[in-house]
């Protein structure tokens, strides 16, 4: 029996660090929403303070939502995003992935299939 996925959103996900407040960065962000819209990308966290229950947290984390995990390899490799890639991983370190995310109705145990 063949499931069909309902709503399989996609992520891109970036934990940055050291990140240098200036000319280069203010221009990535400025830009970075154009680079978005044709691939159907929204920010769903942009920084922000978390507030850490486990563990250590340190860095920036940012994670933009798209309708696929195609349309988010195809934002990340278009030549509007790789323009403007410099201005950030120039001015900062970090980790940045791409992955689908989970079915509506996921339940925890789904993953034990």
């Amino acid at each position: 029996m063949r499931r069909i996925l309902l709503n399989m959103s996609a992520y891109g996900i970036g934990n940055l660090h050291d990140v240098e407040r200036g000319p280069a960065v203010a221009e990535y962000l400025e830009r970075i929403d154009g680079t978005l819209a044709p691939y159907g990308g929204r920010f769903i966290v942009h920084g922000g303070r978390p507030d850490v229950r486990e563990g250590r947290w340190d860095g920036t984390l940012i994670i933009i939502e798209f309708p696929d995990l195609d349309r988010a390899r195809a934002w990340y490799e278009s030549p509007e995003y790789q323009a403007i890639l410099p201005l950030r991983t120039e001015h900062s370190r970090g980790d940045v992935l791409l992955i689908d995310g989970v079915e509506d109705g996921h339940k925890a145990t789904d993953v034990l299939r």
